[in-house]
């Protein structure tokens, strides 16, 4: 992909399994990396794991203070701040009970933050013409039984997407999105004790592709939309989901035979 070799990205959310995956290809294209993330020691760790075009700044995305010094650390390291890459996340979620608290915390994590991250890189992302890549979800299109904070958050962000896009054309950024199916994720790890082929078994039926998608498949989906080969897309969302959103109801086995049973 063209366009990336010698840019500068800040990946929120980096030391999660999508994001470190998001950090390995954009350094794979020569791209340098500032991996911001509420957990220091898995986030050292990523950036660790690279030599020095990696580096790793322990970053609350609730906090204006710690976005200001995010965006202030990565032009003093880096030159330039060229994309963004929203993977940060929070899973909050009690559904129907979920408290006024928890409301609003899911919304400054999961939307908030990315716009404040947004306002504070802007004058960099526009001299660079850069682009902003979100995370939005198969959640966003679809009820999901017992939750509302995550798949109303993620449906926030599929229009604030277009908003972005709107608004910063003039400047020359771009602005889309990604949104995964169920992945080989840090919570799909949690949930299944580690277990892959348990992963891939009960994704099966809600998936056309009949398993979970891999990291490194959703970065790919990442770096093209940063890369001069998107030179022409803006405000739209790439569903990296093994056919998830195509399928509805009906899963991927007939559900008329079993009329018969």
């Amino acid at each position: 992909m063209q366009g990336l070799k010698g840019k500068t990205a800040i990946v929120p959310g980096g030391a999660t399994k999508i994001g470190a995956a998001v950090v390995a290809a954009f350094h794979a294209a020569g791209t340098r990396v500032m991996v911001a993330d509420i957990d220091a020691e898995a986030g050292a760790a990523v950036a660790g794991a690279f030599d020095d075009a990696v580096a790793f700044r322990e970053t609350d995305i609730r906090r204006d203070a710690d976005i200001a010094g995010l965006v202030r650390d990565t032009v003093d390291r880096f030159g330039r701040v060229d994309f963004l890459v929203n993977v940060a996340c929070s899973y909050l979620d009690n559904g129907a009970a979920s408290s006024r608290a928890e409301w609003l915390e899911s919304l400054d994590v999961n939307v908030v933050g990315s716009v404040m991250l947004m306002q504070a890189a802007r004058a960099e992302l526009a001299q660079n013409r850069g682009a902003i890549v979100n995370f939005g979800s198969i959640s966003a299109r679809v009820a999901q039984t017992g939750r509302w904070l995550y798949p109303v958050s993620k449906a926030a962000i599929l229009q604030l997407t277009r908003n972005q896009a709107m608004d910063l054309a003039p400047d020359g950024i771009r602005v889309n999105a990604v949104s995964p199916g169920w992945t080989w994720s840090n919570i799909m790890d949690e949930l299944s004790g580690g277990d892959r082929a348990k992963t891939d078994r009960v994704a099966a039926p809600f998936h056309l592709l009949e398993r979970v998608g891999d990291p490194e498949e959703v970065a790919r989906a990442v770096l093209f939309l940063c890369s001069d080969d998107a030179g022409f897309i803006t405000g739209t969302d790439i569903r990296v989901d093994g056919g998830y959103t195509a399928m509805g109801p009906e899963r991927a086995a007939p559900a008329i035979p079993l009329l018969t049973e």
